[in-house]
Protein backbone atom coordinates (compact mmCIF):
# COMPACT_ATOMS: atom_id res chain seq x y z
CA UNK A 1 0.00 0.00 0.00
CA UNK A 2 1.72 3.06 -0.97
CA UNK A 3 0.83 6.13 1.14
CA UNK A 4 1.07 9.91 1.50
CA UNK A 5 1.61 11.79 4.20
CA UNK A 6 0.01 15.49 4.67
CA UNK A 7 1.78 17.23 7.35
CA UNK A 8 4.54 15.03 8.12
CA UNK A 9 6.83 18.25 9.17
CA UNK A 10 7.08 18.04 13.15
CA UNK A 11 6.64 21.64 13.81
CA UNK A 12 4.96 22.55 17.64
CA UNK A 13 2.98 19.44 18.39
CA UNK A 14 2.70 17.94 15.23
CA UNK A 15 2.68 13.80 15.18
CA UNK A 16 2.82 13.51 11.25
CA UNK A 17 6.60 12.25 11.12
CA UNK A 18 5.69 9.95 13.93
CA UNK A 19 2.58 8.40 11.94
CA UNK A 20 5.04 8.22 8.53
CA UNK A 21 7.28 6.21 10.85
CA UNK A 22 4.99 3.72 11.97
CA UNK A 23 3.31 3.57 8.46
CA UNK A 24 6.62 2.20 7.16
CA UNK A 25 7.30 0.16 9.78
CA UNK A 26 4.08 -1.69 9.04
CA UNK A 27 4.55 -2.79 5.78
CA UNK A 28 3.02 0.12 3.62
CA UNK A 29 5.05 2.25 2.02
CA UNK A 30 5.22 5.96 2.26
CA UNK A 31 5.90 7.18 -1.28
CA UNK A 32 5.13 11.23 -0.90
CA UNK A 33 4.52 13.78 1.62
CA UNK A 34 2.51 17.32 1.35
CA UNK A 35 3.53 20.36 3.02
CA UNK A 36 2.41 23.92 2.40
CA UNK A 37 5.36 24.90 0.73
CA UNK A 38 8.72 23.48 -1.49
CA UNK A 39 10.85 24.14 1.13
CA UNK A 40 8.57 22.72 4.53
CA UNK A 41 7.36 19.19 2.10
CA UNK A 42 11.30 19.14 1.04
CA UNK A 43 12.02 19.41 4.92
CA UNK A 44 9.86 16.69 5.99
CA UNK A 45 11.35 14.25 3.21
CA UNK A 46 14.69 14.95 4.85
CA UNK A 47 13.93 14.03 8.26
CA UNK A 48 11.92 11.11 7.47
CA UNK A 49 15.43 9.69 6.19
CA UNK A 50 16.55 8.22 9.44
CA UNK A 51 13.43 6.01 9.26
CA UNK A 52 14.03 4.33 5.89
CA UNK A 53 11.85 6.43 4.11
CA UNK A 54 12.74 7.72 0.74
CA UNK A 55 9.82 10.09 0.25
CA UNK A 56 9.16 12.52 -2.34
CA UNK A 57 7.80 16.44 -1.11
CA UNK A 58 5.02 18.13 -3.18
CA UNK A 59 2.91 20.96 -2.13
CA UNK A 60 0.11 20.95 -4.08
CA UNK A 61 -2.30 17.96 -3.78
CA UNK A 62 -3.68 17.99 -7.05
CA UNK A 63 -0.46 17.68 -8.48
CA UNK A 64 0.38 14.62 -6.12
CA UNK A 65 -1.86 12.31 -6.40
CA UNK A 66 -1.45 13.03 -10.22
CA UNK A 67 1.93 12.07 -10.09
CA UNK A 68 1.35 8.98 -7.51
CA UNK A 69 0.46 5.84 -7.42
CA UNK A 70 -1.68 5.89 -4.20
CA UNK A 71 -4.11 3.97 -2.48
CA UNK A 72 -4.26 6.11 1.26
CA UNK A 73 -3.40 9.07 2.70
CA UNK A 74 -2.71 10.05 5.83
CA UNK A 75 -4.22 13.99 6.95
CA UNK A 76 -1.83 15.24 9.95
CA UNK A 77 -2.05 18.96 8.81
CA UNK A 78 -4.06 21.30 10.83
CA UNK A 79 -7.71 20.41 12.37
CA UNK A 80 -9.04 23.57 10.03
CA UNK A 81 -7.68 21.62 6.69
CA UNK A 82 -8.96 18.09 7.48
CA UNK A 83 -12.45 18.59 5.93
CA UNK A 84 -11.09 19.82 2.70
CA UNK A 85 -8.55 16.34 2.88
CA UNK A 86 -11.17 14.33 3.61
CA UNK A 87 -13.14 14.91 0.91
CA UNK A 88 -10.37 15.43 -1.84
CA UNK A 89 -8.85 12.19 -0.85
CA UNK A 90 -12.62 10.71 -0.86
CA UNK A 91 -13.00 11.98 -4.40
CA UNK A 92 -10.10 10.30 -5.50
CA UNK A 93 -10.90 7.41 -4.29
CA UNK A 94 -8.22 7.23 -1.38
CA UNK A 95 -8.30 5.76 1.99
CA UNK A 96 -8.26 8.30 4.86
CA UNK A 97 -6.67 7.80 7.92
CA UNK A 98 -6.90 11.37 9.83
CA UNK A 99 -5.48 12.93 13.26
CA UNK A 100 -7.82 14.06 15.48
CA UNK A 101 -9.95 15.81 15.60
CA UNK A 102 -11.41 14.65 12.38
CA UNK A 103 -13.30 17.58 11.78
CA UNK A 104 -12.95 21.63 13.49
CA UNK A 105 -15.48 21.42 16.17
CA UNK A 106 -16.21 24.90 14.38
CA UNK A 107 -17.98 23.58 11.56
CA UNK A 108 -21.43 24.37 10.78
CA UNK A 109 -23.83 21.00 9.36
CA UNK A 110 -20.81 18.79 10.96
CA UNK A 111 -23.66 16.05 11.13
CA UNK A 112 -24.16 16.41 7.67
CA UNK A 113 -21.16 16.53 6.52
CA UNK A 114 -19.78 13.39 8.58
CA UNK A 115 -23.03 11.61 6.89
CA UNK A 116 -21.45 12.62 3.62
CA UNK A 117 -17.71 11.22 4.33
CA UNK A 118 -19.21 7.93 5.32
CA UNK A 119 -21.88 7.44 2.35
CA UNK A 120 -18.75 8.21 0.10
CA UNK A 121 -16.30 6.17 1.10
CA UNK A 122 -19.20 2.96 1.59
CA UNK A 123 -20.18 3.23 -2.12
CA UNK A 124 -16.41 3.31 -2.85
CA UNK A 125 -15.09 0.76 -0.70
CA UNK A 126 -12.37 3.33 1.26
CA UNK A 127 -11.72 2.56 4.93
CA UNK A 128 -11.75 6.00 6.85
CA UNK A 129 -10.16 5.74 10.34
CA UNK A 130 -9.27 8.62 13.03
CA UNK A 131 -5.64 8.47 14.90
CA UNK A 132 -7.18 8.97 18.13
CA UNK A 133 -4.87 6.74 19.98
CA UNK A 134 -5.32 6.05 23.27
CA UNK A 135 -8.00 3.57 23.23
CA UNK A 136 -4.88 1.20 21.99
CA UNK A 137 -3.89 1.65 25.58
CA UNK A 138 -6.77 0.00 27.59
CA UNK A 139 -5.66 -3.44 27.22
CA UNK A 140 -2.28 -2.39 29.40
CA UNK A 141 -4.77 -0.39 31.65
CA UNK A 142 -6.60 -2.89 32.38
CA UNK A 143 -4.07 -5.68 33.33
CA UNK A 144 -2.27 -2.45 35.40
CA UNK A 145 -5.13 -1.17 37.27
CA UNK A 146 -7.81 -3.79 36.36
CA UNK A 147 -11.04 -4.58 34.33
CA UNK A 148 -12.92 -1.80 33.43
CA UNK A 149 -16.88 -3.16 33.98
CA UNK A 150 -19.05 -0.60 31.99
CA UNK A 151 -21.96 -1.33 34.61
CA UNK A 152 -19.65 -0.41 37.71
CA UNK A 153 -17.64 2.70 36.21
CA UNK A 154 -19.73 5.94 37.33
CA UNK A 155 -16.40 7.72 37.31
CA UNK A 156 -13.64 8.97 34.78
CA UNK A 157 -10.85 11.40 35.13
CA UNK A 158 -8.48 12.29 32.62
CA UNK A 159 -5.54 15.15 32.77
CA UNK A 160 -3.94 16.23 29.16
CA UNK A 161 -1.00 18.83 28.47
CA UNK A 162 -1.84 20.63 25.51
CA UNK A 163 0.69 23.48 24.05
CA UNK A 164 -2.46 25.60 23.41
CA UNK A 165 -4.31 27.79 25.76
CA UNK A 166 -8.09 28.51 25.74
CA UNK A 167 -10.90 27.20 24.09
CA UNK A 168 -8.48 25.40 21.91
CA UNK A 169 -7.67 22.95 23.98
CA UNK A 170 -10.88 21.49 23.46
CA UNK A 171 -9.96 20.11 19.96
CA UNK A 172 -6.43 19.16 20.68
CA UNK A 173 -6.81 17.14 23.80
CA UNK A 174 -10.47 16.14 24.80
CA UNK A 175 -10.99 13.64 21.54
CA UNK A 176 -8.71 11.15 23.75
CA UNK A 177 -11.01 11.74 26.55
CA UNK A 178 -14.06 10.77 24.50
CA UNK A 179 -12.56 8.24 22.51
CA UNK A 180 -11.56 6.70 25.70
CA UNK A 181 -15.32 6.53 27.00
CA UNK A 182 -16.91 5.66 23.41
CA UNK A 183 -14.22 2.54 23.11
CA UNK A 184 -14.83 1.65 27.21
CA UNK A 185 -18.33 2.10 27.66
CA UNK A 186 -19.83 2.26 24.29
CA UNK A 187 -21.42 4.78 22.36
CA UNK A 188 -23.24 7.44 24.84
CA UNK A 189 -24.63 10.80 25.03
CA UNK A 190 -23.48 13.75 27.06
CA UNK A 191 -25.27 16.14 29.20
CA UNK A 192 -25.20 18.48 32.85
CA UNK A 193 -21.71 20.29 30.83
CA UNK A 194 -19.49 23.02 32.87
CA UNK A 195 -16.36 24.53 32.51
CA UNK A 196 -14.54 25.89 34.92
CA UNK A 197 -10.81 28.17 34.17
CA UNK A 198 -9.69 30.01 31.72
CA UNK A 199 -6.30 30.91 29.54
CA UNK A 200 -3.85 27.80 30.55
CA UNK A 201 -6.53 26.02 32.60
CA UNK A 202 -9.32 24.77 31.81
CA UNK A 203 -11.31 21.91 33.77
CA UNK A 204 -14.68 20.15 32.43
CA UNK A 205 -17.15 18.25 33.67
CA UNK A 206 -20.21 16.23 31.93
CA UNK A 207 -22.48 13.13 32.88
CA UNK A 208 -21.39 10.64 30.19
CA UNK A 209 -24.59 8.23 30.09
CA UNK A 210 -25.17 4.76 28.05
CA UNK A 211 -26.77 1.70 28.61
CA UNK A 212 -25.21 0.71 31.51
CA UNK A 213 -25.04 3.65 33.15
CA UNK A 214 -24.06 7.20 33.88
CA UNK A 215 -20.26 7.96 34.22
CA UNK A 216 -19.24 11.27 36.10
CA UNK A 217 -16.76 12.74 33.81
CA UNK A 218 -13.66 15.42 34.54
CA UNK A 219 -10.94 16.30 31.92
CA UNK A 220 -8.51 18.80 33.50
CA UNK A 221 -6.35 20.88 30.65
CA UNK A 222 -2.98 22.00 31.49
CA UNK A 223 -0.91 23.86 29.43
CA UNK A 224 2.81 22.93 29.15
CA UNK A 225 5.21 23.05 26.62
CA UNK A 226 8.13 21.42 27.45
CA UNK A 227 8.43 17.71 26.79
CA UNK A 228 7.17 15.06 28.54
CA UNK A 229 4.06 16.60 28.82
CA UNK A 230 1.49 14.88 31.90
CA UNK A 231 -0.96 12.66 31.13
CA UNK A 232 -2.94 10.60 33.16
CA UNK A 233 -6.46 8.90 32.94
CA UNK A 234 -8.33 6.02 34.69
CA UNK A 235 -12.07 4.93 36.30
CA UNK A 236 -12.54 4.62 39.29
CA UNK A 237 -9.94 6.45 41.04
CA UNK A 238 -7.53 3.96 39.27
CA UNK A 239 -5.31 6.40 38.06
CA UNK A 240 -2.41 5.40 35.87
CA UNK A 241 0.17 7.92 34.86
CA UNK A 242 2.22 7.94 31.80
CA UNK A 243 5.52 8.14 31.80
CA UNK A 244 7.90 8.75 28.28
CA UNK A 245 11.83 7.73 28.53
CA UNK A 246 13.08 10.76 26.18
CA UNK A 247 16.22 9.52 25.48
CA UNK A 248 14.35 6.08 23.97
CA UNK A 249 10.53 7.37 23.74
CA UNK A 250 9.74 3.74 25.25
CA UNK A 251 6.37 4.59 27.02
CA UNK A 252 5.12 3.19 30.24
CA UNK A 253 1.93 3.31 32.43
CA UNK A 254 2.41 3.79 35.72
CA UNK A 255 0.08 3.06 38.92
CA UNK A 256 1.79 4.06 42.31
CA UNK A 257 5.00 2.19 42.38
CA UNK A 258 3.86 -0.29 39.82
CA UNK A 259 5.23 0.16 36.04
CA UNK A 260 4.17 -1.70 32.75
CA UNK A 261 5.96 -0.44 30.05
CA UNK A 262 3.53 -0.36 26.98
CA UNK A 263 3.81 -0.15 23.21
CA UNK A 264 3.03 3.25 21.68
CA UNK A 265 -0.36 3.28 21.06
CA UNK A 266 0.10 5.40 17.75
CA UNK A 267 1.86 2.78 16.43
CA UNK A 268 -0.96 0.40 16.99
CA UNK A 269 -3.55 3.25 16.07
CA UNK A 270 -1.66 3.25 12.24
CA UNK A 271 -0.78 -0.47 12.56
CA UNK A 272 -4.94 -0.94 12.65
CA UNK A 273 -5.45 1.38 9.86
CA UNK A 274 -3.05 -0.55 7.61
CA UNK A 275 -4.72 -4.33 9.00
CA UNK A 276 -8.06 -2.77 8.27
CA UNK A 277 -7.19 -1.75 4.97
CA UNK A 278 -5.51 -5.09 3.43
CA UNK A 279 -8.40 -7.32 5.10
CA UNK A 280 -11.23 -4.95 4.17
CA UNK A 281 -12.61 -4.60 7.83
CA UNK A 282 -13.68 -1.53 9.96
CA UNK A 283 -11.00 0.11 12.11
CA UNK A 284 -11.40 0.53 15.34
CA UNK A 285 -11.39 4.23 15.52
CA UNK A 286 -14.01 4.19 11.99
CA UNK A 287 -16.87 5.07 11.31
CA UNK A 288 -19.75 5.09 14.48
CA UNK A 289 -16.72 6.21 16.78
CA UNK A 290 -15.43 8.94 14.41
CA UNK A 291 -19.24 10.34 14.09
CA UNK A 292 -20.64 9.51 18.10
CA UNK A 293 -16.92 11.13 18.98
CA UNK A 294 -17.10 14.13 16.65
CA UNK A 295 -20.69 15.56 17.09
CA UNK A 296 -19.99 15.35 20.98
CA UNK A 297 -16.72 17.50 20.72
CA UNK A 298 -18.71 19.85 18.66
CA UNK A 299 -21.18 19.71 21.70
CA UNK A 300 -18.74 20.71 23.82
CA UNK A 301 -17.17 23.13 22.10
CA UNK A 302 -20.06 24.89 21.14
CA UNK A 303 -21.15 25.02 24.93
CA UNK A 304 -17.65 26.28 25.89
CA UNK A 305 -17.68 29.71 23.07
CA UNK A 306 -21.35 30.03 24.61
CA UNK A 307 -20.09 30.43 28.10
CA UNK A 308 -16.98 32.51 27.09
CA UNK A 309 -19.76 35.02 25.67
CA UNK A 310 -21.33 35.25 28.24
Amino acid sequence: MNVAVIGARRSENGIGEYIAKYFQESGAQVVCVLGTTEETSSSACRALRKYGISARPYHDFAVMVSCEDLQAVAVASPADTHHRFVMACLDKGLSVFCEKPFFDPSMRNISGELDRVFEQAAAKGLTIAMNSQWPFSLAYYEQLCGSIAPREARRFSIRLSPVCSGVDMIPDSVPHALSILHTALGKGSISALTFSGQGSEMSIGFTYSTVSGDCDTSIVLVQEERQPRRFSFGFGGRIANRLIDMETYRISLCLGDRRLPITDPLELSVRDFVQSCAARREPLIGRDHIIATTVQLKQIYDACIVQERG
